[in-house]
């Protein structure tokens, strides 16, 4: 952005407070303060304000929803027949060179207690490799079993891009082809006070937040990538987030399921654990299938019972899915279709005087499931949380670095039961998904050997 851009836009929304700082900067420093304002969206930013100045709170559920229809985990022999079926079908798009993964992982690692990204994260069990690791020998030895190209696409963040980039190329990409491994930034948009000034981070650099996860079908989009993965002859997306080491990469029988119903978008939710769970619920709307976030959904509808007794609404959402690559295409044909939600945020910003202050900030973003209710089909399947869901968000209690740990261990006991092989609870296991990628192919490796486990475990190829 040119000076004379940047003046042009300040003067047009009424930013003289910002316009006057930049004006006393010396010019080194005005020169860092244009570099910093290159991509971003302006005019977007005053539109949001606009919309959502009149009238904050403007999402409105107290509408009577239902319970969408959801595929449960098989329990008949007619459950367990149409999902082998779909594994199938999943099986032989990946062999077709049909599926690519997406892993959004633009967060930081400092609330968890490590430097850098956080999928550096260590997180196994006994060999602490990081999220990242664990992706990628995951989708190498899914490439093994199909004979197939699956690329990985890494969504981060300007705050992240070069540290992620490096931790790839310091562990040479864990043995995975470079070529098949792209990585692209979401973009950044500035933050806002509820009187449509904007904020300053610090001398030379406005404040900004990332523009939400669902930004990623629009960086997809806006990198080139999408037209990349059409060239390739893609037609489905494996959709994850980095702190959930259980998701498993490019699930054949869940995209089988999604191929079978033609949807555009496929959603694994989880039973929730109580009616407190801050996660966010799969319902039908109107007849649209919908991911309504825990915080805008009253206590009431949250807390809701059926006659047994049982969460009503217990559909929680996982953030996996399967999107079609033309649904993608569709969803920014005619600009990005997702809606945009306002965070109410207090931020650090500094006074006129140059000291810090603090402010209320308005951030907006976007969320991926809000793709669900555009879509003209939909797939949801129930997975169970042991063997599938759990995310790493704090630093201690729940959902912490130590609990995830601990239930990775019991999903690998569960394998070790099953093979008839059993170890005391407090001794940790870990399983390479290059010595065995699933359950099945770990019990076949295992057949008749005899095994007496009395200490911390780890299988792999190494």
């Amino acid at each position: 952005m040119t000076e004379k851009e940047y003046f042009k836009i300040a003067e047009k929304y009424n930013q003289h407070h910002i316009l006057n700082h930049y004006r006393n900067l010396p010019p080194e420093k005005q020169d860092e303060f244009l570099k910093g304002l290159q991509g971003l969206d302006f005019n977007l930013i005053f539109k949001l304000h606009k919309t959502f100045s009149r009238k904050i709170n403007h999402l409105n559920y107290t509408d009577d929803f239902m319970q969408s229809p959801i595929i449960p985990i098989p329990k008949t022999h007619r459950e367990k027949s149409q999902q082998e079926e779909a594994r199938v079908l999943g099986k032989s798009l990946i062999r077709q060179n049909k599926i690519a993964t997406l892993i959004v992982a633009g967060g930081q690692g400092s609330r968890l207690g490590s430097e850098g990204p956080k999928g550096a994260l260590p997180i196994t069990p006994i060999k602490k490799k990081s999220l990242f690791q664990l992706f990628a020998e995951s989708i190498k030895a899914m490439s093994i079993r199909y004979h197939a190209t699956i690329p990985l696409l890494i969504m981060t963040s300007h705050e992240n891009h070069q540290d992620t980039l490096n931790f790839f190329n310091a562990h040479d990409y864990y043995g995975l082809d470079r070529d098949t491994v792209h990585f692209f930034q979401q973009s950044m948009l500035p933050s806002i006070t509820p009187e449509g000034r904007l904020i300053l981070k610090d001398e030379t650099h406005l404040f900004m937040n990332p523009d939400g996860h669902g930004g990623s079908l629009k960086a997809l989009h806006n990198s080139g990538l999408l037209k990349y993965l059409t060239e390739k002859g893609i037609s489905e997306l494996f959709y994850c987030q980095v702190d959930n080491p259980l998701v498993k990469i490019a699930d054949p029988a869940f995209i089988g399921y999604h191929k079978i119903l033609d949807a555009e978008i496929s959603t694994k939710v989880v039973r929730r654990r109580n009616t407190r769970e801050k996660v966010g619920v799969y319902l039908s709307i109107h007849g649209k299938d919908a991911i309504i976030e825990y915080n805008d959904l009253s206590i009431k509808k949250m807390s809701a019972l059926d006659e047994n007794g049982a969460i009503l609404y217990w559909a929680g959402n996982t953030a996996i899915h399967v999107l079609n690559i033309s649904f993608i295409e569709r969803l920014n044909k005619h600009g990005f279709a997702l809606p945009y939600h306002c965070a109410i945020k207090t931020v650090k910003t500094i006074g006129s005087d140059g000291k810090p202050i603090k402010t209320t900030a308005w951030k907006f973003e976007t969320f991926v499931f809000d793709a669900i209710p555009l879509a003209r089909k939909t797939c949801c399947l129930e997975v169970a949380r042991e063997e599938e869901f759990s995310p790493v968000k704090n630093r201690d209690g729940d959902n912490s670095p130590e609990t995830v740990r601990h239930a990775m261990s019991n999903y690998y006991r569960n394998w070790l039961e099953e093979a008839k092989i059993t170890a005391p609870p407090e001794v940790q296991i870990e399983i390479n998904p290059l010595f065995a990628l699933d359950k099945e192919e770990f019990i076949k490796k295992l057949k008749g050997k005899l095994m007496d486990i009395r200490e911390n475990t780890y299988f792999g190829n190494e």
